[in-house]
């Protein structure tokens, strides 16, 4: 653990030492307290980092440190190669499987958990640690959560923040997050909690097959057999229906998307023209989507793309 102190310190100074004559570019200027100097922020996570290894103080440090991951911009890389705190981290992941069936997971350890994975998504979101991330295939650390059904708040915020992990990968448009996640068998996790999860659990769900759909890759991979492509549009239908009685702008937005995506594949357009609910062709939504021109600019391109195929086969 000294020896662990003692490369910290050095790694500390060192940042610190490179960002002048700038040091503030370590810590976001508008989320920082005027009182506080960049050199003790870094000082201090440098000291909580420590902390995750030492189970008797790591709880504390997960939150403290998961409060922070939004103002210290270097906190990822310093996560990644900083001595066994990945596999800390990962201890913390591997010790709520036994609560996971049968349910048993209580309010403070989903809580403890989801600071773990609050850091895990801060280091997915770092250009310089992403790549890192994927190729230790670390989010199959995730999926056993993904895979849970309970719907207590417990569950469902453990679910929710591993699909920020999730969604913090294919924000960017890498081509090999979507391999990977095509090759893991991401999208029936998905779409069961599409069609099970809270609103905002969907709408991230959501997202993670829009981002999917929208590369080439993902798109060929859905729409190559008619299970997988009906699969995956059943479960748009089932929540579009859903959103008649409940709307949500949110997560109308992200399945037109979806939607469109889909109709830009040749054999999906076709199939769409049949399975494309009634209620995205007349004003069910219109109210929903008054202040929505983007998506009513897609929803209209939609409409197009099937009617237009029903002209070429006529």
């Amino acid at each position: 653990e000294a020896e662990n102190a003692e490369r910290l310190t050095a790694l500390a100074a060192q940042r610190v030492g490179e960002q002048t004559p700038s040091t503030e570019c370590m810590l976001d200027p508008a989320q920082r307290p005027d009182h506080t100097r960049p050199e003790d922020e870094a000082e201090k996570i440098f000291h909580l980092v420590l902390e995750l290894t030492n189970p008797e103080q790591r709880e504390a440090a997960l939150l403290e440190l998961s409060k922070r991951r939004e103002t210290f911009i270097d906190l990822a890389p310093i996560l990644w190669h900083s001595f066994g705190t990945i596999s800390a981290l990962l201890q913390e992941i591997v010790a709520i499987y036994p609560l996971l069936s049968p349910p048993s997971l209580t309010a403070q350890a989903s809580n403890r958990v989801c600071n773990a994975l609050a850091l895990l998504q801060c280091v997915a979101s770092h250009p310089e640690t992403r790549t890192l991330f994927l190729n230790a295939h670390i989010p199959l650390f995730l999926y056993p959560f993904l895979n849970t059904i309970s719907k207590t708040r417990p569950f469902e915020y453990l679910r929710l923040t591993s699909l920020g992990v999730i969604g913090a990968l294919v924000k960017v448009d890498d081509p090999d997050v979507i391999n990977f996640l095509l090759s893991t068998e991401i999208i029936p996790l998905c779409l069961r909690i599409m069609e099970t999860g809270s609103e905002l659990s969907k709408t991230v769900a959501t997202f993670i097959v829009q981002k999917i759909l929208l590369d080439e890759t993902g798109l060929a991979y859905i729409c190559a057999t008619a299970e997988r492509f009906y699969a995956v549009s059943t479960v748009l239908g089932n929540l579009v229906g859903s959103l008649v009685d409940q709307p949500s702008a949110r997560l109308l937005k992200h399945i037109v998307r979806c939607y469109l995506r889909l109709s830009d594949n040749p054999r999906a357009r076709e199939a769409l023209r049949q399975c494309l609910p009634d209620v995205l062709r007349d004003a069910t939504f219109s109210a929903c989507l008054k202040d929505d021109v983007t998506t009513k600019r897609w929803l209209t391109q939609l409409l197009f793309n099937i009617t237009e195929s029903t002209q070429h086969v006529q």
